[in-house]
């Protein structure tokens, strides 16, 4: 049993159930990909924090300057960082199934060990430090980080990741979302 609060009067929105402003956006999530994740039926029960939350998202997948891969490794630090079993389960999967993480890569970033390819391991602590230090990375790591080849709109567009999920993460915690069907193979501990 969880020592943290979890809502007790809002619950997940159905599209049979949404008001005009949860509807539009429920109604676009399925209509790009599918479905309506259990994380966005929980967000919109306040519209501007899935509405905020979409819009960040799509613009760091479109203008990050990140590959699809390094999105993925962006998204998973700072989900571990920030304890989200959804998140971290969505991203897994995002990543093996989408954007090509090598698995080596991934089964690394899954298990906690050192993650084989040099630039993705360096981005991936670069990202937990700028989640774990509040935007506040340390001059060495910054220093490994654009070594590496990233420059400082990369860590911008961490900062703009690192909202991203505090949204979404967040509110996993505060519904203690269930993890949807397609993303269970990829809950924390699974093999």
């Amino acid at each position: 049993m969880s020592n943290h609060y979890v809502m007790k009067q809002l619950s997940s929105v159905a599209l049979s159930t949404a008001d005009e402003a949860q509807g539009k956006l429920l109604q676009a999530a399925q209509k790009q990909i599918g479905f309506i994740p259990n994380m966005y039926a929980n967000m919109v029960n306040v519209p501007a924090v899935l509405d905020t939350y979409l819009h960040g998202y799509g613009f760091f997948r479109r203008q990050s300057e990140f590959s699809s891969a390094e999105q993925e490794v962006v998204f998973l630090a700072i989900s571990q960082v920030n304890g989200c079993s959804y998140c971290t389960a969505a991203h897994s999967m995002m990543a093996a199934k989408v954007s090509n993480v090598p698995a080596p890569d991934l089964d690394a970033i899954r298990t906690g060990d050192a993650i084989p390819d040099e630039k993705l391991a360096t981005l991936f602590q670069f990202a937990v430090e700028m989640t774990e230090s509040r935007g506040r990375p340390s001059i060495v790591g910054a220093a490994a980080f654009l070594a590496a080849g990233y420059t400082e709109k990369h860590i911008m567009n961490i900062v703009l990741a690192v909202a991203v999920k505090t949204l979404s993460n967040y509110s996993n915690h505060l519904f203690d979302t269930r993890i949807d069907e397609r993303f269970a193979a990829y809950k924390p501990g699974a093999a």
